[in-house]
């Protein structure tokens, strides 16, 4: 039985999509959610600094006794998780834009990849399009990730801004769309909206967090006992970072 939390971070609140998911799949673990919101956004930073601000946030997470990470956040992982694999010992857990799950559903019909454009032109987006991006379609989503990031879940902002991105695929046979950003699953009712009711919308969350419980028992770091706590950290002074975390993970839970 290993009690030290699990460490989270992402460049701001779209990483509680994550992090909610690890409540519900690993109840016995506790966690430890860093918000790096002096920074953000990362999608939209060169990956030298992306690197650095990740090399930053793992040690503060180190230093608060954390036994594994997940890098909530696919900009980061694409930027930072060989690297930070390669430097540590500990199970380091990344996400990424769930095109594989996507490409594999039965029927017809392209697939939506809605990312940042910084995922979208790394390499480890280019190489998941190789092995199955043949019926898919990147689509940079500028502006969404500060919606979530302003508490904007639904409303006219948004749907505009969902309007204007979706406009020029509304004439294909869409099968799936992949939620490839953390914040977007906070999205996820607004998004289906704009599409018929039998497109299927998948993010990369539950696959990670499946990822984590299995690293963690392999490594004999999961933990047995009563769990569940949680404590936001956030690169910002003052109070209202974490209270909007703990906010929208409230929203999170009763979504």
């Amino acid at each position: 039985m290993d009690p030290r939390p699990v460490g989270f971070f992402d460049s701001g609140l779209g990483g509680i999509s994550v992090l909610g998911e690890a409540l519900r799949i690993l109840p016995n673990e506790n966690f430890i959610y860093f918000g790096d919101t002096l920074h953000i956004p990362y999608g939209d930073k060169p990956p030298q600094e992306v690197l650095r601000y990740s090399r930053d946030a793992v040690q503060l997470l180190l230093d608060q006794g954390c036994k594994a990470i997940v890098i909530a956040c696919n900009t980061a992982t694409s930027v930072a998780a060989a690297q930070l694999r390669a430097e540590l010992s500990l199970p380091i857990i990344g996400m990424e834009p769930a095109l594989k799950p996507a490409s594999l559903l039965p029927g017809d019909g392209k697939v939506l990849v809605m990312a940042t454009r910084n995922t979208l032109a790394l390499p480890k987006f280019q190489s998941l399009m190789e092995r199955f991006g043949r019926d898919a379609i990147p689509l940079p989503c500028s502006g969404l990730m500060e919606c979530v990031e302003a508490g904007e879940l639904s409303g006219e902002r948004v749907e505009t801004l969902l309007e204007q991105l979706t406009a020029p695929y509304q004439s294909e046979n869409i099968k799936a769309v992949v939620l490839g950003c953390t914040h977007y699953p906070f999205l996820k009712k607004t998004i289906a909206r704009f599409f018929p009711a039998d497109t299927a919308l998948i993010d990369g969350n539950l696959g990670t967090v499946r990822q984590l419980g299995r690293r963690l028992q392999e490594e004999g770091l999961a933990n047995c006992g009563p769990g569940g706590q949680v404590t936001f950290l956030s690169s910002m002074e003052g109070g209202e970072p974490i209270r909007q975390m703990q906010q929208m993970l409230a929203r999170w839970k009763n979504a």
